[in-house]
């Protein structure tokens, strides 16, 4: 996969976390690293976004964005109270694979869940996925609740024809209850792919140095993870 997208089952879920981790691993074995975020939303120009988020944590990657709205609201909503332009899905996919051109690995980190409206015609990042031809990572939640989002993200992606290579869960708690331990079992099946990340709760406040040798561990190999991915009992 030289272009990946990342969504979400919904918002504040650990998508930021979950590309940093992914792109440290690759940092990790070498690769050059690309993070697109096609739209930031809830961030004025002078602050740091999701993609100067990860390059914090995973090290050296060439970060992009083609809009920013202060208004922490869908793209679509944001860009028209900024009075400002949407973000297209032709302009997501075309920078994705000019990135593409000249780094092993493109991350592109969308807003929310996979059909937020980045302008007012209705375009999500399930088209802009589409135009690029690449796979959509799903990042999901640990407890009650997960499946069924999970379920309707991979009933979404397949009606837009796009494959989902897995599923990550962006916080997994320290100590899991019930329902997360055996959402460990069915979220493949409400995805349709492989459980391929544990990334732990808090990650993202822990020191980058620390934060990098340890991601590698927190993902199976098909994200260029160190191994086979444990389970917790």
């Amino acid at each position: 996969m030289s272009v990946l997208f990342v969504t979400g089952t919904g918002t504040e879920i650990g998508k930021t976390v979950t590309t940093a981790a992914i792109a440290a691993a690759a940092l990790a074995q070498g690769r050059s690293v690309a993070v697109l975020k096609p739209a930031q939303t809830g961030v004025t120009a002078d602050e740091n976004g999701d993609a100067a988020e990860v390059e914090r944590l995973a090290g050296a990657v060439t970060t992009a964005e083609l809009a920013r709205y202060p208004d922490p609201l869908a793209p679509a909503t944001a860009a028209a109270r900024a009075g400002l332009p949407p973000v297209r899905p032709e302009e997501i996919a075309e920078t994705a694979a000019e990135l593409a051109a000249s780094h092993d690995l493109v991350l592109v980190e969308g807003a929310g869940g996979l059909l937020v409206r980045f302008d007012a015609d209705g375009n999500t990042l399930a088209d802009a996925a589409r135009l690029a031809g690449a796979p959509v990572l799903v990042v999901a939640q640990a407890g009650l609740g997960t499946l069924n989002a999970t379920a309707l993200t991979a009933l979404a992606l397949r009606a837009y024809g796009l494959r989902c290579p897995g599923v990550v869960v962006g916080s997994w708690p320290a100590e899991p209850g019930l329902a997360a331990r055996c959402n460990l079992t069915d979220l493949p099946e409400a995805a349709g792919a492989p459980l391929l990340g544990l990334v732990p709760e808090g990650s993202g406040a822990m020191p980058p140095q620390h934060f990098r040798a340890a991601a590698r561990g927190w993902l199976a190999p098909e994200l260029g993870g160190s191994g086979a991915l444990r389970i917790p009992s």
